[in-house]
């Protein structure tokens, strides 16, 4: 439907821009959203670079064994089909750091090998499990300590102060994820 949408406003804002005479600032403006898109990749790619990199070092030291210990709680009641000797717990663990620390870019791949994981595990092949529900949920809601990825969408468009978002960011997520959660474990139980 987007696919279909999108080149149809195109279109008409570009017809319209030739009607009124815009043609020039039409011109202008693909030029500069172009430089924009590169300038806002560039900023992606360091803080992305960063945070990867800082990752990988947690998971040479110590760091990430800590916090998975401390996440070992709200891992075996957020999914308590999964065992902890199971490599997916350490998975789902580390997807979980990642969301935390705001690296969505970086723990997608990390979500995807946990989703995997948790399919192999997965009896019905065509039917989500309990735990894989419950993962769905935890990645789209993912709270987030350090939002990198708007602070740095905010510090490329040169905000006064780019980790104001911060507090609205923590009450949205933490929000988001006690309902999911929530309605998850309400709808398991029933169904």
């Amino acid at each position: 439907m987007l696919n279909k949408l999108w080149p149809i406003f195109i279109i008409i804002s570009f017809v319209y821009g030739i009607f009124v005479g815009n043609v020039q600032n039409i011109n202008n403006e693909i030029f500069k959203s172009a430089a924009d898109a590169v300038n806002l990749c560039i900023t992606f790619f360091g803080t992305l670079c960063l945070w990867n990199g800082i990752m990988q070092i947690a998971m040479k030291t110590s760091v990430v064994r800590k916090l998975s210990k401390l996440l070992n709680p709200i891992i075996k009641f957020l999914f308590p089909d999964v065992k902890k000797d199971d490599e997916v717990y350490n998975e789902i663990s580390m997807n979980m750091i990642a969301n935390f620390l705001g690296l969505g870019n970086a723990a997608t791949p990390l979500g995807l090998k946990a989703m995997k994981s948790l399919q192999k595990d997965n009896s019905k092949k065509d039917t989500l499990s309990d735990s894989m529900a419950m993962f769905i949920i935890i990645n789209t809601a993912s709270m987030q300590l350090i939002p990198t990825t708007v602070i740095a969408i905010r510090s490329s468009l040169n905000s006064a102060n780019p980790t104001k978002i911060m507090l609205p960011v923590w009450i949205a997520t933490i929000s988001a994820a006690t309902t999911g959660i929530f309605v998850a474990k309400i709808l398991m139980k029933k169904y």
